[in-house]
């Protein structure tokens, strides 16, 4: 979408976050789907789906010095703005971990960083108009690099280690509370932005899959969504291609019913740890297994 189309509400000149200038509408063409790839092979889509006004999911995806970074947002939806939370969320996450880890940061050290300033980035985004409810996304990063896969989550967004063979398994755990409702979040009236942090240290290879809900609430384990993926052909070329296993995740989320926005980002993942070593509980450097 360009600045120069027209406000489909007023007929307003329409800017590039998707926001008309003059009445402030979210456009609904606006990021309605995105596919973003890396050079490793690594690869992101997003969807409006099926019953949504506007996508309010974001993702950013980079490679740099040798760590692949994946960084998935979904915008709160009861808040205003809510995608653009979600937009600077992410690129906040992504920009602070592609300047800290080929730097040698700890990968713990620089996920809590990330967290820390995309929640800062969000707050900041609060009004004065904003006089119950601030915008507000949840939050969650991926990175893989030669030592193994660490994630950081806030919210219900989430991340699975998805083998090549054997046991899958979810790496972040919902902040929800009674029920069902979301226990922590970024934004001005977040009381809690402190990311949850998992490292794992991979004996075989496989994929590291960050989405949000849209997405899991379809397929909620490891092994649905590997099962998922059976289907996808595999490529006649030596070279990683995700894509089309991310284009095969939204695609399962919408003939299921699209009900949500749907995010999914899938990072290829080379075996770490010492051959034979197959246990799902091998710890990554500096991190504990859970």
């Amino acid at each position: 979408m360009s600045e120069n189309e027209n406000c489909v509400r007023c007929g307003g000149i329409v800017a590039p976050d998707g926001r008309c200038w003059d009445c402030g509408h979210a456009q609904p063409a606006f990021r309605s789907h995105v596919e973003v790839t890396a050079p490793d092979g690594a690869a992101g889509v997003s969807d409006r789906g099926g019953r949504r006004g506007v996508n309010a999911d974001a993702m950013a995806l980079t490679r740099r010095g040798g760590w692949t970074i994946g960084v998935v947002c979904d915008g709160v939806s009861m808040s205003p703005r809510a995608e653009r939370a979600a937009q600077v969320a992410a690129e906040v996450g992504a920009r602070v971990l592609a300047a800290r880890l080929p730097a040698g940061v700890l990968p713990e050290t620089a996920l809590g960083e990330a967290a820390a300033r995309a929640a800062q980035a969000v707050a900041a985004l609060a009004t004065p108009a904003d006089t119950e409810v601030s915008p507000a996304c949840t939050f969650v990063a991926g990175v893989a690099g030669p030592e193994g896969i660490w994630s950081a989550s806030i919210g219900d967004r989430r991340a699975y280690w998805l083998p090549d063979e054997g046991t899958g398994m979810t790496l972040t755990e919902d902040d929800i509370g009674e029920h069902d409702a979301l226990a922590a979040w970024l934004g001005a009236e977040a009381e809690d932005t402190e990311a949850r942090i998992r490292g794992y240290r991979p004996s075989v290879p496989g994929r590291l899959l960050l989405c949000t809900d849209g997405l899991w609430r379809y397929l909620p384990d490891a092994e649905g969504l590997r099962d998922a993926l059976i289907r996808v052909p595999q490529a006649s070329t030596d070279g990683v291609d995700l894509l089309p296993h991310a284009q095969e995740l939204v695609r399962y989320a919408l003939d299921a019913g699209g009900h949500d926005n749907i995010t999914a980002v899938l990072i290829p993942v080379d075996a770490t740890a010492p051959p034979g070593r197959t246990s799902p509980e091998t710890p990554a450097p500096g991190g504990p297994a859970a």
